[in-house]
């Protein structure tokens, strides 16, 4: 480790002596990076990390793993990785050739060919076809995995990008097809044109022949928006602008190309979506079918309060003409919440989390006259474990109401199959094999009690019979509403479990899996409780005899990277070694640095003293002091992360070194936000990672 300097530490929130790191691609800053990704690998890349990366590669190279598939015109597309083509391959097959052990690709871009051939670290970020016809596409590649990207329109019979076609330089946005020579573009690209979060703050009318700037503007948002998207209603040819205000705030409009803009009057919280299930009025004045309604707040409308996360549905022409009389199509319990919703061939899926096992209904909207939904629960599907179900078809209008499912737990690979809102039963399609050994793991759920009293619940995976010394990896994220389930882990079981470790999967609050209720109780001056939350896991696990705190390892990524930080600062006790991944650190300056200004919703304002009086408290940069019993900990990030900033983790790791402590960085060259652009890069992240974490607790020499 580097020797102490005598560099200040931050004596005042604004006083910051390494921020010279923020500069991504500085000289300096990059000399910085170099040393110490060199003193990283030269302690851990021995023989054992290489045997780690390469089993793990291969893992994920493997191939028989699933291909995920989406239906667009009749034909199944894949976008796929292994070791002969690491940046992938997107292909596609029919649903017979499909079903088949070895079904028949045809192969439309192989991205590495690409790259070598334009010198160009491209990175694949999706495809929107032309529907019907599907027989254009715009591709979006990214370089080095940033979430910035460049738009190509994509000829699929000739397998070639087409010469004059639609182009978009490298900028944040997205595009939906009008019609083949009409594009619906939102883009960050040019001065003006994006929000102080970096997103799309105009949506413009784009001709084939137009530049893209030159483009009329159909709509545009304050600069202080998060930012700005638009689709089409594709029966009707309605444009949809989705005006997003805050991360939990927009506000829906509605316009037919050259005409008035309208605005649904809805609360900015609303979460919703609707299906065109009727024919349209004459001159297209209005949109027919059904609206969907999730609100997040107690919404008091017509003399009736609905709580927050029912599920409400009415006919889209009613509520346009004034109507709430509002259908409840679901009912929340106080550890039964719905997680998301889709609308399937005229009728809406339900995803429900019950008490953590999944359940999924359908709700059929009533007939001419009618006033009753149709309930009922989809056949077949499992209780446990974690499921998910999809339509198989890009296009709700092109659907035929097949569903894609797939159901797994942390020792059974996932497996993949086709359902439909018409079969009685789904059918197996594929299975993912079993890339580690998992005899004689036990899958177990538990609770510990955090410091105001709250059951967190918290699934462990490992062997029977632990007897208080075993080697433990905790996980836990706990931010935007988003829910951690207990999916089969490749790398913890390939490089923990399999080697006789134990794993934790936290569900602290902040997340989803309760609903609102459980994200609003981790959200802004709550966000510590979601700290507190992973601590009372760790101390129940020394309670319950399972391990001691020398030999917990917790790693967390993005909001849960801020996490791991926190508990380095906040209960160093109860940890034997962290790896914080991408993270947050820095809370005085989080919404100055890239996509950080959208996050204001989640973590509160620095600029508001009000806020800085309770964010200052987990801006682990700030809090760090000399002179503690720090665990160690090794900070890692991504150059090409365009959404967290490296210099979050990498000004932690230079002033954790200049105060002596233990503490270590890593940073490869690509990645965006995440591990790596391919599997030889995850692998590597990961395992060095992984080595780091079993060596530090004393797991291994």
């Amino acid at each position: 480790m580097p020797e102490p300097d005598s560099r200040p530490t931050l004596a005042a929130p604004d006083e910051d002596p390494w921020l010279w790191l923020e500069e991504v691609e500085g000289a300096r800053a990059l000399e910085w990076v170099e040393a110490r990704n060199a003193a990283l690998l030269a302690d851990l890349a021995d023989s054992r990390f290489e045997a780690d990366r390469d089993a793990l590669k291969a893992a994920m190279d493997r191939p028989d793993k699933l291909p995920f598939v989406t239906r667009r015109g009749g034909l199944l597309y894949n976008f796929w990785q292994d070791a002969g083509r690491p940046r992938g391959l997107w292909r596609r097959t029919t649903l017979e050739s499909y079903r088949t052990s070895d079904p028949a690709w045809e192969d439309l871009l192989d991205l590495d060919a690409l790259a070598a051939a334009e010198g160009e670290d491209w990175v694949w970020q999706g495809a929107r076809s032309l529907p019907g016809a599907h027989d254009r596409a715009i591709l979006s590649l990214s370089r080095g995995g940033g979430d910035a990207a460049v738009l190509r329109e994509f000829d699929l019979p000739g397998r070639c990008f087409v010469e004059g076609g639609f182009a978009v330089p490298e900028a944040k946005g997205m595009v939906d097809w009008i019609d083949r020579d009409t594009l619906l573009l939102s883009t960050a690209l040019g001065e003006g044109n994006a929000t102080q979060s970096g997103y799309p703050r105009r949506i413009r009318l784009w001709r084939r022949g137009e530049a893209p700037l030159a483009a009329e503007v159909l709509f545009e948002t304050a600069p202080e928006s998060m930012g700005l998207w638009g689709t089409v209603d594709r029966e009707t040819g309605h444009l949809v602008f989705r005006e997003q205000i805050g991360f939990y705030d927009a506000r829906y409009h509605l316009a037919k190309p050259g005409g008035a803009v309208r605005t649904l009057d809805l609360p900015t919280d609303m979460r919703l979506d609707w299906h065109h299930g009727g024919t349209v009025p004459a001159g297209g004045a209005e949109l027919e079918g059904w609206l969907a309604l999730w609100p997040r707040t107690p919404w008091t409308v017509a003399g009736k309060t609905h709580a927050p996360d029912t599920l409400l549905g009415i006919r889209l022409a009613d509520f346009l003409a004034g109507s709430r009389d509002f259908a409840t199509l679901f009912v929340p319990g106080e550890r039964r919440a719905l997680q998301g919703f889709f609308w399937c061939r005229g009728r809406l899926v339900l995803s429900v989390l019950d008490d953590l096992r999944p359940v999924f209904t359908l709700r059929t909207p009533p007939g001419d006259g009618g006033v009753e939904w149709h309930a009922a629960e989809i056949p077949g599907l499992p209780r446990i474990g974690v499921v998910g179900v999809w339509p198989l078809d890009a296009e709700e209008a092109e659907s035929d109401g097949t569903l894609m499912v797939s159901a797994q737990d942390p020792v059974t690979p996932p497996s993949l199959m086709l359902s439909s809102l018409e079969l009685p039963m789904p059918a197996l399609l594929k299975q993912a094999p079993r890339v580690y050994d998992a005899a004689g793991l036990a899958v177990t759920r538990h609770e510990a009690v955090s410091v105001d009293g709250e059951r967190i619940p918290y699934v462990q995976v490992g062997p029977e019979g632990l007897t208080g010394d075993a080697p433990v990896h905790m996980t836990g994220y706990g931010g935007f509403q988003v829910t951690t389930q207990p999916y089969y882990a490749l790398r913890t079981g390939k490089l923990w479990l399999e080697k006789g470790g134990t794993t934790v999967l936290a569900n602290i609050r902040g997340g989803g899996e309760f609903g609102t209720r459980w994200h609003e109780a981790g959200r802004l001056a709550n966000k510590i409780r979601s700290h507190d939350d992973f601590a009372a896991v760790a101390e129940d696990l020394v309670r319950r005899g399972v391990t001691r705190p020398e030999r917990i390892a917790a790693e967390g990524g993005s909001n849960g990277g801020l996490l791991i930080a926190n508990m380095l600062t906040r209960y160093p006790e109860r940890f034997g070694a962290l790896f914080c991944t991408i993270p947050l650190v820095d809370m005085r300056r989080y919404t100055k640095l890239l996509a950080g200004a959208s996050w204001i919703a989640e973590y509160g304002d620095p600029e508001k003293p009000e806020d800085w009086a309770f964010l200052r408290h987990i801006s682990a940069y700030h809090t760090a002091e000399p002179g503690r019993r720090y665990p160690p900990i090794l900070l890692a990030t991504a150059r090409k992360d365009d959404r967290v900033h490296p210099g979050h983790a990498r000004k932690m790791a230079a002033k954790l070194q200049a105060m002596g402590y233990d503490a270590h960085f890593y940073e490869p060259g690509a990645g965006g936000h995440g591990y790596g652009k391919d599997s030889g890069e995850i692998a590597t992240f990961s395992a060095l990672g992984t080595a780091f974490l079993r060596r530090a607790i004393g797991w291994e020499e």
